[in-house]
């Protein structure tokens, strides 16, 4: 059901035009220009940086009032201009849109061509520079669908046919530097040759003794070439890649598998099944070992801790929906699932479907809900919970209401280091429980509540 209120309280999701900026800033030799106000970026970068603790180079054209009246066109041209004699590596220059340039109206396409064959061939005709248009007004959508359309604008402007490859893109959708470092794991021990879509295991950035480091994604202008000749693309998150995904497979008859998010361990177990009928590649000993010591860990918490545990869980939508299958196999009861925009497509996912039909409890999932429809569940309608999943945001929820909380998502940023760890694969999995369990044995200590268990467990 959508939440029933026309205003927002607290939201769960920012705009699209931050989900653009986090594609931008996974591609090799790419600087995003954001086409709008300078706090279009300015607050984006601020929460990159709160989340990974490092710096990010995004561009902006920084309108002002007088654009609103004239048309900010320009704005774009001195944008592109100054970026590239500033940096002499970049090659990819996406031009991102924002609530303000797509009311005003500004022919972001027209600007493009007027570049490439003004500037461009005139004052650059030594560089390798791609413009590309990605249409994100903020009045509608989510950080979520900025990045589905952002990932499908650039597949849509690099992708070439050429010689079939054996390899497959894996479209990871929008997640944390440990999870690429875990899904390449599983890739490498299957022998499994992939493209990265988008390689950002350096945003947990070292401190080197030459003083260079830069957080940035590594994915080439190369990979996203070579994505029409892949084996198959395999996108993890419906929302956050399965635009583009199906776009290959349209275009370049590349089959698409979508889903599931391979959170906990039979969504795992799917995805590694999908990669062995595709690629005829067996599933090797040693991941069987991993899967076997997640689930060894798991049944020594589910049955005494986690069983019946009442939970709420907020942010992506495959997120949430992989978290609350994988509650479902722990025997836990995630009653709420607050999905933070209002995409139509919910009313048809398939998992929501199944959520409703297998749930033998009482589950309400809420659509473009902010952190108030769970507030208000809580202080006002007698939601009991004994867990909450989600990121900072809902910090102040937890506390105020005393409910412990699993930071989970974007943005983390009031616990240390959380976007080294992975939530995907057998090694999310183990880590995803073990964290459930550190989580309410606190609370137990805390809140003195049966707190003796912890000594003879």
């Amino acid at each position: 059901m959508p939440k029933e209120r026309q205003g927002v309280i607290n939201p769960i999701f920012t705009c699209q035009p931050a989900g653009a900026q986090y594609v931008s800033i996974g591609i090799e030799d790419c600087i995003g220009v954001v086409h709008g106000g300078q706090g279009c970026v300015m607050f984006v970068r601020m929460t990159f940086a709160q989340h990974f603790k490092e710096n990010f180079d995004i561009a902006s054209t920084s309108l002002h009032e007088d654009s609103a009246v004239f048309g900010g066109a320009g704005r774009v041209e001195k944008a592109v201009d100054v970026l590239l004699m500033r940096y002499k590596n970049v090659k990819v220059i996406p031009i991102i849109t924002t609530c303000s340039t797509e009311i005003i109206g500004d022919d972001v396409e027209g600007v493009i061509n007027k570049l490439n064959n003004g500037i461009l061939k005139e004052k650059f005709a030594d560089r390798e520079v791609h413009l590309i248009p990605i249409h994100t007004p903020s009045f509608k959508g989510s950080q979520v669908s900025g990045y589905d359309v952002a990932l499908e604008a650039m597949i849509k402007y690099f992708a070439t046919k050429t010689e079939p490859s054996e390899k497959i893109n894996l479209f990871t959708g929008w997640v944390n530097p440990g999870d690429v470092t875990e899904l390449k794991s599983l890739l490498k021990e299957m022998d499994i040759e992939a493209t990265v879509l988008f390689e950002i295991e350096d945003f947990d950035s070292p401190l080197m003794p030459d003083g260079k480091t830069v957080s940035h994604g590594r994915t080439t202008i190369d990979d996203m070439r070579g994505t029409a000749n892949a084996k198959a693309t395999f996108a993890l998150n419906r929302y956050e890649g399965g635009k583009a995904a199906k776009y290959l497979e349209k275009k370049f008859k590349v089959p698409s598998i979508v889903g599931p998010t391979p959170i906990g361990i039979r969504n795992t177990d799917i995805f590694l099944q999908k990669l062995s009928e595709v690629t005829g590649k067996p599933i090797p000993e040693s991941l069987v070992k991993k899967r076997g010591k997640a689930i060894d860990a798991i049944t020594d918490l589910a049955h005494m801790f986690f069983a019946d545990k009442k939970v709420a869980i907020f942010g992506h939508p495959d997120v949430v929906l992989g978290l609350a299958e994988f509650c479902i196999d722990l025997s836990m009861q995630p009653v709420v699932l607050l999905l933070g925009d209002d995409n139509s497509k919910y009313k048809v996912d398939p998992r929501i479907e199944n959520l409703k039909k297998t749930a033998d409890f009482d589950m309400e999932i809420i659509t473009n809900a902010d952190m108030w429809e769970l507030e208000d569940r809580i202080k006002n309608k007698g939601l009991k919970l004994d867990l909450i999943f989600g990121h900072s945001k809902g910090r102040w929820t937890a506390i105020d209401n005393n409910i412990p909380m699993v930071r989970v998502g974007y943005p983390t940023f009031d616990r240390a280091g959380l976007y080294r760890h992975p939530i995907v694969g057998y090694e999310g999995a183990l880590w995803l429980a073990e964290q459930i369990a550190n989580t309410l044995f606190s609370d137990m200590e805390y809140k003195r509540n049966k707190e003796w268990l912890l000594n003879v467990w």
